[in-house]
């Protein structure tokens, strides 16, 4: 007899497997990523039909199998009703399970993961419908505490060139602020320039050199091979990625708080880029692009223009 195990998780993926069966990737709290067989759960009248669905939370009893586990009980703990009635809490959710199944690992207890994930969709079941700023700030959130969770935190206190602290000014309307992607986070303009001339000058100096500098005479000797020889680094100069307004920037820097609050000012336009810098950034950081995020597009698109 196949031997059987125990574990709660919560679905994250379904696909089906011949006629009536599902294979169901699970994140569990006690090993990790699993894929499982849904014997039969296709099926109108099976016990494992609604306990396999998307987002539902059961404890398991499992058996073990060569290729896939099965199935063998289910029983639901928690589900996720919200979700399924509004497409843009749907889509924020897919998108974050995106992310769940690229950091989670396998065979491996993911207790913080789980409890983590789980908590923002109850975040995200609990915003007003009708909130689309809600709703994009309870994305963002979740997905910086994902990437923070990984080991992925974008740098937004700091720049990362000079280590010095950044303030949004809101009193300049056109203060701006970069993020640089392959840099890992906010960087100041200010001192991406100044890198920038010093490049420039060294350029300059290394093309002419001084006139009073020595030239070697055409029989000189070659140096000798001990003798050491100095390398200089340069500081390369970030691409900046997107620019940020004093807004942008303040909400960026708010999303490491434990919870989300409304930023009195902060509009949906805004959200929607800080959604999008930190897309733009996990998907660097993950190697592989969010399709669901193709949705946040679409459905924030089209309610946006309604409600203007």
């Amino acid at each position: 007899m196949s031997r059987t195990y125990k574990a709660t998780g919560i679905n994250l993926k379904t696909q089906a497997l011949g006629e009536s069966d599902k294979i169901v990737t699970i994140l569990t709290r006690e090993f990790g990523l699993i894929r499982a067989v849904a014997p039969g759960s296709r099926k109108h009248n099976s016990s494992l039909g609604g306990r396999s669905g998307m987002f539902v939370v059961n404890e398991l009893l499992i058996a073990k199998g060569r290729s896939l586990d099965k199935i063998t009980q289910a029983q639901t703990l928690k589900t996720y009703p919200g979700l399924a009635k509004d497409l843009g809490k749907l889509a924020a959710s897919q998108y974050l399970a995106e992310i769940v199944l690229c950091e989670a690992l396998s065979e491996q207890p993911q207790e913080e993961l789980y409890d983590l994930f789980n908590e923002h969709l109850h975040r995200l079941e609990a915003v007003s419908s009708a909130n689309l700023s809600g709703v994009l700030a309870h994305l963002a959130h979740a997905v910086f505490h994902l990437l923070a969770l990984a080991g992925l935190t974008p740098q937004v206190q700091i720049c990362c060139l000079s280590q010095r602290s950044l303030k949004p000014d809101f009193t300049d309307p056109n203060w701006q602020v970069g993020f640089s992607i392959p840099a890992g986070g906010t960087v100041s303009l200010e001192a991406r320039e100044r890198l920038r001339k010093e490049g420039e000058r060294e350029m300059r100096t290394d093309q002419y050199p001084m006139p009073h500098a020595p030239c070697p005479m055409p029989n000189a000797p070659f140096p000798m091979p001990n003798a050491q020889t100095i390398v200089v680094h340069r500081q390369e100069i970030p691409v900046i990625s997107s620019r940020l307004g004093a807004m942008e920037l303040a909400l960026l820097q708010h999303l490491s708080q434990p919870e989300i609050m409304q930023i009195d000012g902060a509009r949906d336009h805004d959200w929607l880029s800080v959604e999008q810098i930190l897309r733009q950034y996990a998907q660097y950081q993950l190697g592989r692009p969010i399709r669901s995020a193709t949705l946040i597009d679409s459905y924030f698109a089209a309610n946006h223009d309604a409600t203007v």
